[in-house]
This record gives structure tokens, C-alpha cells and sequence, in this order.
């Protein structure tokens, strides 16, 4: 059976979970069934079956959304579910105990997949395990679809193209700002987060990692001169203000440099990227920026900790399905900023992106994020030179889904920094 031939388009993998719902709520309002042969999958029936009910209940047009009943750790079944479906979008984690089958599965039956993760250390796992078999099918595994890591990787792919368009030369270094943001979290997230550090933990290889920048680029060019994720307060080499070290910076930076690697290095083996948390000129900016660094190393500290880690996991933090009211989602907005600097032959420049959104960063704004990844694979709207493999929003899509998500209400723009972005 080639991919053309499949049963559904497309298969949401977890649709009960609280993201997994948004997503399958996202694709209905927007998508019609005949622009989209859609599926709702996971472990219990009987809450698909409710899902159902509403969605169709909600949607004019869908009269009926097939269901797909199977257990994350079976991985027959999987190659089943993959089997039939071009295209699967999950949002079950973490991601380490609940997708290495499915990533599995969808390679085996030619099927594209995209997810949600920001472990890096899993992520690590599947490049080493997968990408060479991925690459020889076909196969798109296109991970970190979410607000990790979108808005940093395909907004640097928009600077660096638009550097390489208007100057001929991409920019050396790019700064990626958390400008601003307000949200929520899930237990889903926060189960991912402590399975990461737990991985850190116990195994070698995950803690080597988390310490290398370049732990996610191909075998054999896991090394280079950026120093990584900035860790102190520090001024800014492109804007006058402080910034503190973002907490996501981990991730984002080495997909970002993974998508580089992926790509043939059109940025150049040395580029250098870094993303950090602006927070202003002044006393004020400085001390802002203290508290936030202070706040990420005694988070980090206490997720380092086993007794800790594990206490705030059973009692502080939400159970996986958990997460903030629809009020507090809509209430919810973003603005992830770029900037690149490079210096071609007339002289030094700097280009700016930015994306953003009136949603909350973290499911609003992810579950269209993740569901539009999802549908540039089905439409097979895809813009880079890789054939497949274990991949990045940036290598494994590209500017297409920026496009999508303009289409979706999202605010994405790419300029020179001297005059107003186009």
C-alpha cells in the first residue's frame, strides 16, 4: 500500500490528552472533510467516543470522525495505525516512555510524523537509532513542532533566508528573544520536563547531551565554537537591554544548529546562535533579569535533585491531561523575536523575524502549531533539501508552514532591522 493509498490522511495520536483535544479541535474548525480525511486515536475508546460526539456535535460538516483505539506500548498495533494513515501528529509523552514505538512503527510503514517534544536527550536517541533508516524510506520524522521549537527554528530559517535573498551572505549569529508571554502549563508538559531531567540523571549519554551544543547534529560533527546557552546575566551584543538565560535555550539552540547541520550548512559550520530573555535597559532591567536567572537555577536545582524532582512530580505539579481553562488559553499571547547579524560586502547588516500570537504559547498557539506541521505533510507542502530522516520544524518543512500559520492568525514578519519589517 503506497501513502496515496491510506485509509485517513491523517491520524491524531492522543487525542484525549489536553493538547491532543486542542489539536483535534483546531483541525476541525479550520479544515473541512473534504480538504481532510481525519482521524482521533489513543488508548480508551469510550473517551474518543466522546470526543467524538462533540466534535461533530460543534462542527457543521463532520458527521462522523473515524477512530483509532491502541496502546502507546504495543507496537503491532502501531505499525497497524501507521499503516493506514499518511501522516501521524502526536501529543503523547512523554515522549521517552511513549514514542520511540510510534516513531518506529511510522518509519516502517512509510508514514510521515510529527510531535510535540522538546527532550533533547530522546530526541538524541532517535537521531542516533533512526535517522539513516528514516533517510533510506523517505520518511519524515519531524519533531519539536511546538512552542518548542517553531517560533526560534523557523524564525531563524526566515532571517538567514532573507540575509542569503538581499545580501547574499547569512548572518553569522543569531539572537532568539522571548519578548513576551502569558500562559499556562499542562501535566503532559511537566511529566516531559521531569522525565528529561530523570534521563539526565541516569544515563551518561543524556547527561553528555544536555553538556554538548552540538549534541543533536549528524554523527561526526558534534562539535564547533558556539559555547552554548548563555547561563548568567549578561547586556546584549544586539539590543540595549539585559537578558537573562531562557529555560528553553537548551533545546531550542541545538535544533536550531541540527537544522543548520541538516540543511548542508547554508549558515555556515560557525554560526552561532543563542536564545535569551530580554528584560530591559536600567536598574530595572538588571534586576528583572536577576530574578529570572536566580529562578531558573533553583528550578534547576531542585529538578537535579531526585527527592525533589519526584515530590514536585507526585504533589505540586498537574497530572498529565491537566492544564489551563480555555479562558486562560484565549487570555493567553507570544512574541518570539530574531535577530541575525551578518556583514556582507557593502557593510555590516541585521535582520529581524518575529512570530507571535494572541494565544497561549503553550496549547493554544501549540496545537496550531503542531497541527498545521501537520498538515504541510499531508499537503506535502514542503520546502528543503532533505528527503527524510529524524528532523527539525526548519529541516524537515521550512518556510511553508511560517506561510500556514500567517494563514492561521499567527503574526510572522521578516525585515531589516533599519527599516520596518515586510
Amino acid at each position: 500500500m503506497t501513502s496515496t493509498d491510506r485509509r485517513h490522511d491523517l491520524v491524531v495520536w492522543g487525542a484525549t490528552g489536553f493538547v491532543g483535544r486542542l489539536v483535534a479541535e483546531y483541525l476541525t474548525e479550520r479544515y473541512d472533510p473534504s480538504e481532510l480525511s481525519l482521524a482521533i486515536g489513543g488508548r480508551s475508546e469510550s473517551r474518543l467516543e466522546e470526543l467524538e460526539a462533540t466534535l461533530v456535535a460543534e462542527r457543521p460538516g463532520w458527521d462522523a470522525i473515524p477512530l483509532v483505539v491502541g496502546d502507546a506500548t504495543d507496537l503491532d498495533r502501531l505499525r497497524s495505525i501507521a499503516g493506514d494513515t499518511r501522516v501521524v501528529c502526536t501529543t503523547v509523552g512523554p515522549y521517552t516512555k511513549y514514542g520511540t514505538k510510534l516513531v518506529e512503527a511510522c518509519i516502517a510503514a512509510g508514514t510521515d510524523y510529527c510531535d510535540l517534544t522538546g527532550e533533547i536527550t530522546w530526541v538524541r536517541e532517535m537521531v542516533d537509532r533512526y535517522h539513516e533508516e528514516a533517510l533510506e524510506a523517505g520518511t519524515r520524522i519531524v519533531h519539536s513542532c511546538g512552542f518548542d521549537s517553531v517560533p526560534a527554528d523557523v524564525g531563524t530559517l526566515l532571517v538567514q533566508s532573507f540575509a542569503i535573498e538581499e545580501f547574499g551572505t547569512p548572518c553569522d549569529v543569531a539572537r532568539i528573544y522571548v519578548e513576551e508571554g502569558r500562559g499556562g502549563v499542562s501535566g503532559g508538559t511537566m511529566a516531559s520536563f521531569t522525565e528529561l531531567f530523570r534521563a539526565a540523571a541516569e544515563d551518561p549519554v543524556a547527561r553528555q547531551t544536555l553538556r554538548n551544543p552540538y549534541s543533536l547534529a549528524p554523527k561526526g560533527e558534534r562539535h564547533g565554537g558556539d559555547p552554548g546557552a548563555q547561563t548568567t546575566v549578561r547586556t546584549d551584543p544586539l539590543r540595549s537591554t539585559w537578558t537573562a538565560p531562557s529555560p528553553m535555550a537548551q533545546v531550542n539552540e541545538r535544533v536550531i544548529r541540527r537544522s543548520n547541520a541538516l540543511r548542508g550548512y547554508p549558515w555556515d559550520r560557525e554560526f552561532e546562535c543563542t536564545e535569551v530573555v530580554p528584560t530591559g535597559g536600567g536598574i530595572g532591567g538588571l534586576v528583572r533579569a536577576g530574578a529570572i536567572a536566580a529562578g531558573t537555577r533553583a528550578a534547576t536545582a531542585a529538578m537535579k535533585f531526585g527527592p525533589t524532582r519526584e515530590g514536585l512530580s507526585r504533589f505540586v505539579f498537574p497530572d498529565p491531561g491537566e492544564g489551563p481553562t480555555r479562558e486562560r488559553i484565549e487570555d493567553g499571547y507570544f512574541t518570539v523575536r530574531v535577530l541575525g547579524r551578518g556583514t556582507a560586502t557593502e557593510g555590516p547588516f541585521v535582520v529581524q523575524s518575529r512570530i507571535g500570537a494572541d494565544l497561549d504559547p503553550g496549547y493554544g498557539a501549540t496545537a496550531r502549531m503542531v497541527g498545521e506541521a501537520a498538515m504541510c505533510l499531508v499537503y506535502g507542502r514542503i520546502d528543503s533539501p532533505v528527503a527524510g530522516g529524524i528532523l527539525t520544524p526548519a529541516s524537515g518543512i521550512g518556510a511553508p508552514l511560517a506561510d500556514r500559520l500567517r494563514e492561521a492568525g499567527f503574526t510572522i514578519d521578516v525585515g531589516t532591522r533599519d527599516r520596518r519589517p515586510v
